[in-house]
């Protein structure tokens, strides 16, 4: 029997197509609804910022690390600059495996220890889309090695930039300093907008305190770039602000000076303009090279120069501590009149030993046996121990410091440089919070000559002597003189005005003070005598020797042998000139130095006559004297150099700081 067919419905069929068509219709429209709202969505409703992240796709922003302000001297010598170089950087995220990359790319371009370490630190402290300097300064040997491989380095690529030189080497290197690039400290201090793009940063002299002002503003331009990150062409640029120049006070001439007159021997000097507090040279010696920071110091270096003997890297100037000894004398005499406890006519015995009343301890005089009897003049002239020994004991150690304090020991002087020494003034509250011990009368004794806790800085001295030699009036030491904005705009002085009013009362008590000193080198028993020799202005100074090793016996030292004496002294010598008019005042200091004229005095008459050399047509209202002679006493002796039977004050009761002094046998 055959199956029966079914009965065809049209009509079912066409209603069943009509409900599929409509839902098939109903699900197009839903799609096309649903584009057309992602399209308002992308299109109008979030145009712009996906417009920007396109953009951000092709253009590629980079910043333009603003030129670093030049340096120059007073005269326009120029002590650093900028020069253009070439480094190799890294993209890290664009390199899949570092370790692999850098093995390659050391097969073309030769990688040292160094630079790898340096790199290592930095990659840790930068984030992945941040360029990291591999390798600095590139020969343009490397340079054409690299472009010819380039395309087996994705991430790495050759950037210009300006590299910080210093031509005159180790010459400025204390006071000019250095840069060095940025690390993860400078990183957390230093804002990253106004660093974006910069690899350097001041790390010590005028370029650490300068800073803000060397430095400028980065500017930037936006780079086309294809798939590979590889730059394309430059659409924008928008240049940076470079930074602003400085002219510093200091002069080429009496540096270089100052430094030959060391002979590498350890120690510094400064020279002030007491009209002003312009540094006119500021010397560290022995010195280093500058430029091998710059780019990175390598560890053999800066081995050698950690584990000399002589510690280049220490700034004296700034930061060493020495007992001032005798060039303090005059001060101290200035003191006694200021404060009414001398008059000019007073005047002291001299037999070779002071003891404080009621006391066995005696304090031994510059010459053994004394020099009789003398006045402030002859005591500055003769720097008899003596004399300075009864004033500071009469004065008591309280208003000694006060008036002392008025010079600016004790403290910094406020020079535009960061990391200066405070020095110690000796005091009774200083000796308190330091040692926990009353103060004695022999401590103010042998702080009558610049000796026991007093330590000053040779920047410290010397600003004291220029605010003398300015007569009282004090001003901070400045190095920057003036800043320039532009290439072609004017240098702007910068304004130093005084920091208080003179600090001495009676013009007579400074003129008597003042012919003390000159006597000190015209005088027939000056301790720098024939310094003055050749000199065409009046010269006034005074010698300190300052011993390192306190006394252990009553005993004399009779060894005489400069070698021998050189290796227990510290050498001052202090000056200022025209004596009549003061334009300069210079301390200089040898670490080792038997005698203070003669050791460390030449130094200074090498920095005076460097002065002269190039400032001599400004000097006025100030007395010439025979070229020929310096100009001596009438009776006295014929000139010599040589020092008194036992110098400068030999065998003084001292100690080597920063220990305190003998005091066997005082009472508080």
């Amino acid at each position: 029997m055959k199956p029966r067919r079914s009965i065809k419905d049209p009509r079912g069929e066409s209603l069943l197509f009509r409900r599929r068509a409509l839902a098939g219709f109903a699900l197009i429209v839903l799609c096309l609804c649903l584009l057309l709202g992602r399209f308002v969505f992308l299109q109008v409703m979030h145009h712009d910022e996906f417009v920007t992240r396109s953009q951000a796709n092709r253009v590629k922003p980079r910043a333009i690390p603003p030129a670093r302000g030049l340096i120059y001297d007073r005269n326009g010598v120029l002590l650093a600059d900028n020069v253009p170089a070439f480094r190799l950087e890294v993209v890290p995220e664009q390199v899949k495996d570092m370790p692999a990359l850098l093995q390659r790319l050391g097969q073309v371009v030769p990688l040292g220890q160094d630079d790898l370490d340096a790199f290592g630190k930095q990659l840790r402290q930068s984030r992945r889309f941040d360029s990291v300097p591999l390798k600095m300064h590139l020969t343009e040997d490397e340079i054409a090695r690299f472009a010819v491989n380039r395309w087996r380095f994705p991430g790495v690529d050759v950037v210009p930039y300006l590299t910080r030189r210093y031509p005159l080497g180790g010459l400025f290197a204390h006071v000019v300093g250095y840069v060095g690039r940025i690390d993860a400290d400078d990183l957390e201090r230093l804002d990253p907008k106004r660093y974006q793009g910069t690899s350097h940063v001041g790390r010590s002299g005028i370029e650490r305190s300068y800073e803000n002002i060397l430095h400028g503003t980065p500017g930037y331009e936006l780079l086309e770039v294809n798939a590979d990150g590889r730059t394309q062409r430059v659409l924008e640029t928008h240049a940076p602000t470079p930074g602003k120049n400085l002219y510093l006070s200091l002069d080429v001439r009496l540096q270089k000076a100052a430094e030959a007159a060391f002979d590498g021997r350890p120690g510094a000097a400064v020279a002030i303009d007491p009209r002003n507090g312009q540094v006119l040279a500021m010397v560290s010696v022995p010195t280093f090279d500058p430029n091998l920071f710059v780019n990175g110091i390598s560890q053999a270096d800066y081995a050698a120069l950690t584990n000399d003997p002589d510690k280049p890297l220490y700034n004296r100037a700034l930061r060493g501590v020495y007992p001032p000894g005798s060039t303090v004398k005059p001060l101290v005499g200035l003191a006694g009149l200021e404060t009414g406890m001398r008059t000019p006519q007073d005047s002291v015995v001299s037999t070779g030993v002071f003891y404080i009343p009621g006391q066995q301890r005696g304090y031994r005089d510059d010459q053994r046996g004394g020099v009789g009897r003398v006045d402030l003049e002859g005591a500055i002239e003769q720097s008899v121990n003596t004399y300075f020994y009864k004033l500071a004991l009469d004065m008591g150690i309280d208003r000694f410091s006060e008036y002392m304090g008025k010079f600016g020991f004790g403290r910094p002087t406020g020079i535009d440089l960061i990391g200066e020494s405070s020095g110690v003034l000796p005091s009774r509250a200083w000796k308190a919070a330091n040692y926990r011990q009353p103060w004695y009368p022999g401590e103010t004794v042998i702080a009558g000559i610049g000796q026991g806790y007093w330590a000053v800085t040779p920047l410290q001295l010397g600003h004291a002597i220029a605010t003398f030699a300015g007569h009282g009036v004090p001003y901070a030491p400045r190095l920057v003189m003036a800043t320039q904005g532009g290439v072609n705009a004017a240098p702007q002085p910068l304004a130093n005005p005084p920091s208080g009013p003179s600090v001495i009362r009676k013009p007579a008590d400074w003129d008597v003070v003042n012919q003390g000193m000159q006597r000190v080198i015209y005088g027939a028993r000056g301790t720098g005598r024939q310094l003055g020799v050749g000199f065409p202005y009046l010269m006034a100074g005074k010698s300190g020797t300052a011993e390192r090793f306190s006394r252990r016996s009553e005993a004399y030292d009779t060894n005489r042998s400069t070698e021998y004496l050189a290796s227990r002294h510290r050498a001052w010598f202090v000056a200022y000139a025209p004596a009549d008019n003061p334009q300069i005042a210079v301390a200089a200091i040898l670490e080792s130095g038997a005698w203070g004229a003669s050791a460390a005095g030449p130094i200074v008459r090498s920095i005076l006559d460097a002065w002269l050399a190039s400032h001599g047509g400004e000097i006025a209202d100030a007395k010439r004297l025979p070229v020929s002679a310096a100009p001596l006493a009438p009776d006295a002796a014929p000139a010599g150099n040589a020092p008194p039977d036992l110098g400068v004050e030999d065998s003084q009761p001292v100690e080597d700081l920063p220990a305190p002094a003998t005091s066997s046998g005082d009472t508080p």
